[in-house]
């Protein structure tokens, strides 16, 4: 399978509910349709879209899925801040019939998981917000293959 990795766009700094309740400011919500237009037009999207609880993930996911014009993300507890490679491949392993799944977290646990299926050392990837990276996988096994990680600077707007 392949999976691309969306990191949550740009967020507020603060929420008067905690961090689970902060949402996307428009820099983030044109985050997302950028990465989904980017993605559309190089024909990999994804088959289906996993996403975090939180809100900033939630409306990241949201403004892709309808940006790609796709059916919207499901949501999946185990993507919250905090997750660990050896679950997320646990997991991932229950889409085994999908060809790409995208999840929609955070970091820094997708760097993590990254680095983990690459055998890469602590700090060597950066997944800033916004950003996209795709890895082929077989989960649960840990091994992968990086395929891209585009920052979101390079996700600009496609030609129409």
């Amino acid at each position: 399978m392949e999976l691309v990795l969306l990191r949550h766009g740009k967020a507020e700094d603060r929420h008067a509910d905690g961090d689970f309740s902060r949402a996307l400011v428009e820099k983030g919500r044109k985050q997302a349709r950028r990465t989904a237009k980017l993605l559309k037009a190089a024909g990999m999207l994804p088959d289906i879209v996993l996403t975090s609880p939180l809100v900033r993930a939630r409306q990241t996911a949201e403004e892709f899925c309808q940006t790609a014009e796709i059916p919207g993300a499901t949501i999946q507890g185990w993507l919250a801040c905090g997750m660990t490679p050896e679950n997320a491949l646990k997991e991932l392993a229950a889409f085994h019939d999908f060809n790409r799944v995208a999840i929609v977290g955070h970091e820094p646990d997708f760097s993590q998981l990254i680095q983990w299926i690459l055998g890469a050392n602590g700090g060597s990837i950066d997944v800033k917000k916004g950003a996209i990276a795709c890895l082929a996988i077989n989960p649960p096994s840990r091994s992968g293959t990086l395929l891209y990680l585009i920052p979101p600077k390079l996700a600009e707007e496609p030609e129409s």
